[in-house]
């Protein structure tokens, strides 16, 4: 059964996007990372919410553009209210959670679905559905953008560290969520 994952990369201060969406902060921080390059043969699924799928792309117009650096290729699920008109190779779009959800795990099989977009994570982790997170955190302050995770009135998500490892441009910090 397919296990889903929030995996992201995010400012020290907890921003995975710069304001107005802008991911060009992220330029500096690619790179080799063995942990972020082993997950993508793991995953069967993309979950991806409107606004991450139309934003920003910090390779846009390379050879590195889309998910990983452009290493990942597969299904690709967007949860939006508002589907393009022509369609998408290789991308599904669904209206609701719980559909795009199940969809994506049919595909994903034993492997992960990814989940790409803070809002789309939160979806999942308030429906119960979230398994793990894999957050890469670069040394930057960006001091606005779009958090991590954000509910407001706030509610407190219990992780267990599962393992940290370090490449000279980012720390990786996976974990388990807690039910």
């Amino acid at each position: 059964m397919a296990r889903v994952l929030y995996s992201v990369t995010m400012s020290l201060d907890g921003f995975i996007a710069g304001p107005g969406g802008d991911m060009s902060w992220l330029r500096p921080y690619l790179g080799p990372n063995p942990e972020a390059e082993a997950l993508v043969a793991d995953i069967g699924a993309i979950l991806v919410g409107a606004r991450t799928f139309s934003g920003d792309d910090p390779n846009r117009g390379t050879d590195k553009e889309g998910a990983f650096e452009g290493a990942w290729h597969g299904p690709q699920f967007v949860l939006t209210h508002h589907p393009p008109r022509t369609p998408v190779e290789g991308t599904t779009f669904v209206g609701d959670l719980a559909t795009a959800l199940s969809a994506a795990k049919d595909a994903a099989g034993e492997r992960y679905v990814n989940v790409l977009g803070a809002d789309v994570a939160r979806q999942c982790l308030e429906a119960g559905e979230l398994d793990e997170v894999l957050t890469i955190v670069a040394p930057v302050l960006l001091g606005d953008g779009t958090r991590l995770f954000e509910k407001p009135g706030g509610r407190q998500v219990r992780l267990e560290r599962v393992r940290v490892t370090e490449v000279p441009h980012a720390t990786n910090m996976w974990f388990r969520v807690l039910r």
